[in-house]
């Protein structure tokens, strides 16, 4: 059973928090905006082959079951996803050192090329979007930003846990890490 829904209303900040999380969404989830993201990237990749490729350069090879629980979807998609993504030449299979049976995933050199395409161009137009904020908002956002994710993580696995599940597995290894002021990788291709 899910955790049961607090009866005190939300603070009005807390509702702002959630329509300006509402709205980074939508933007991030427009086909037309995934669509300038691969064009200025200079790649041909659906959203899916996107979210998969981020994920690998965020950790280490990994199972494909393990690519699908961090995803959370199923593993079918997965398996058709890595087949793709292999024969287009961006990720390979290799032995699980640890069960010779089993296959762990991992980006060539093209797909770890293509990531640092897509992050590059996605940040260039995060920072054109931003350029009018100055150094320590930029830090101050990251730091708060990464700190809501980790408690929406960690409010998460509580909820699974009480629903007696697995816990939530966060899909990026990288949660909180702040590189040059800006928090991760953007997502987000800005009209440039």
């Amino acid at each position: 059973m899910p955790a049961p829904v607090p009866q005190a209303p939300a603070s009005s900040d807390v509702i702002e928090i959630e329509r300006a999380l509402n709205r980074i969404s939508y933007l991030n989830s427009r086909v037309r905006q995934h669509d300038r993201l691969m064009a200025m990237a200079g790649l041909r990749l659906d959203r899916a082959a996107v979210a998969l490729l981020r994920q690998m350069a965020d950790s280490d090879p990994l199972r494909p079951g393990e690519l699908a629980a961090r995803l959370e979807v199923e593993a079918s998609h997965i398996t058709r996803q890595v087949r793709q993504l292999q024969k287009a030449g961006y990720v390979s299979r290799a032995p699980d050192p640890d069960d010779r049976r089993a296959q762990r995933i991992e980006l060539t050199p093209a797909g770890r090329d293509a990531i640092d395409r897509i992050r590059a161009t996605s940040s260039r137009g995060m920072q054109m979007a931003l350029a009018e904020w100055t150094p320590a908002e930029l830090q101050r956002l990251a730091r708060l930003f990464h700190g809501m994710v980790d408690d929406f993580f960690a409010h998460a696995a509580e909820d699974e846990e009480s629903e007696g599940r697995a816990g939530v597995v966060e899909p990026w290894s990288r949660v909180g890490e702040v590189r040059d002021g800006v928090a991760g990788d953007g997502g987000v291709a800005w009209s440039e």
